[in-house]
C-alpha cells in the first residue's frame, strides 16, 4: 500500500524527488476552455518538466457522454493510468501550464482519489513557478512501460442531476460553486454555447481563483479556512462542488481537504447539465436566466 502523501508539493520538493530512484510519476494535465484556442498536448511536446507523461482529460472520459469530460468507468481509467506507466504504488504527482497557477490539475488529483488512489499530490504553482525558479524542462519524452492499475470507484464522491435536484428539499449538503462570480450571479457570459450564467438556488458562491495567491500559489490552511468561513460554509457538513464541467470546482474539493474535510463530492454534470435540464425557476440569475 502507498504511503499518504502530501496533497501540495512545493516545486523544491518534487525537484529533490526526482533525483531520488522511486516509484513516482510526474503528470501535466494542463487543459483549456476552447474559446482560448489552445492545444494543451502540443504545448507539452515542446515544454514539460522532465520525466512527466501527459494526462488528458478529454481522453480520459465517459465517451459516449454529451457532456464534457465526465468520469469514466474504472476500466476505462485503470487501462488510461497503466498506459501512463502507473500502478497501484505509485505517486503521482500532477501540475498544468495555467497562468493561475492551477487550473486542471485539481481535476485530476481528484479524479486519482475517486477512483481509491490516495497517493497522489499537486505541484503548488504549477509549471509557471516551476519556470519562474529556473528548474528544468524538456522536450523529450519515452514512452512508459505498460503497468497494472487497480481503480475502485467511490460512488458517494460523484453527484448527479438528480442528486442535486433532491438536494434543493432535502438540504443534506451545501452546494458550492467555483465558477467566477459574474457568472454565478447572471451578469458575465458562460464561454459555453447555449448555455446562459446564473446559479442553483441555495448554492454558495466561491470562486476557484480566490484559493490561490497573486503569484499562483495554493494558499496555505489558515487562509483557506477563511475563505471557508466568509463564504458562510460549514466544513463539518458534507459538501458538493461544481463549475461549468466539474474542472476547476475541484479546486474546491482540494481546498477542503487541506482543511480536513473527509471528502467532497463533484456534480460532475456541471452548470453545464444543470442549465440544460433545470425548469426556469431553478436557473438563478439577475440577468437573462432561463426562457422556454
Amino acid at each position: 500500500m502507498a504511503l499518504q502523501v502530501r496533497a501540495v508539493l512545493t516545486s523544491k520538493w518534487l525537484a529533490e524527488a526526482m533525483k531520488v530512484e522511486g516509484k513516482m510519476r510526474v503528470l501535466d494535465t494542463s487543459w483549456y476552455l476552447p474559446k482560448l484556442r489552445r492545444n494543451s498536448k502540443n504545448e507539452f511536446k515542446k515544454r514539460h518538466i522532465m520525466g512527466a507523461a501527459f494526462f488528458d482529460i478529454d481522453q480520459c472520459c465517459d465517451k459516449t457522454s454529451p457532456l464534457d469530460h465526465m468520469l469514466p468507468s474504472e476500466e476505462i481509467f485503470a487501462d488510461y493510468v497503466g498506459k501512463l506507466g502507473i500502478e497501484s504504488d505509485t505517486h503521482v504527482v500532477v501540475y498544468d501550464t495555467s497562468e493561475f497557477g492551477a487550473f486542471s490539475a485539481p481535476r485530476v488529483w481528484w479524479m486519482f482519489r475517486v477512483f481509491g488512489h490516495s497517493s497522489v499530490s499537486m505541484l503548488n504553482g504549477g509549471l509557471k513557478n516551476w519556470l519562474m525558479e529556473g528548474r528544468p524542462v524538456s522536450d523529450q519524452y519515452a514512452r512508459p512501460a505498460l503497468t497494472e492499475f487497480k481503480a475502485s470507484l467511490n460512488r458517494a464522491w460523484i453527484k448527479t442531476y438528480e442528486d442535486i435536484l433532491d438536494n434543493l428539499d432535502t438540504k443534506e449538503f451545501q452546494v458550492l460553486d467555483a465558477r467566477p462570480a459574474g457568472r454565478f450571479k447572471g451578469l458575465d457570459p458562460e464561454p459555453r454555447d447555449n448555455t446562459e450564467p446564473g446559479h442553483i438556488p441555495g448554492s454558495i458562491s466561491i470562486p476557484f481563483h480566490t484559493f490561490l495567491s497573486p503569484s499562483g500559489h495554493f494558499l496555505p490552511k489558515e487562509q483557506l479556512q477563511a475563505l471557508f468561513g466568509q463564504a458562510g460554509v460549514d466544513l463539518s457538513r458534507p459538501i458538493c462542488v461544481l463549475c461549468g464541467s466539474a474542472v476547476t470546482a475541484c479546486h474546491v474539493a482540494l481546498a477542503a481537504h487541506e482543511c480536513g474535510h473527509p471528502g467532497v463530492s463533484v456534480y460532475d454534470g456541471g452548470w453545464s447539465e444543470w442549465y440544460t435540464r433545470a425548469v426556469p425557476e431553478h436557473v438563478i440569475s439577475e440577468g437573462r436566466g432561463k426562457h422556454l
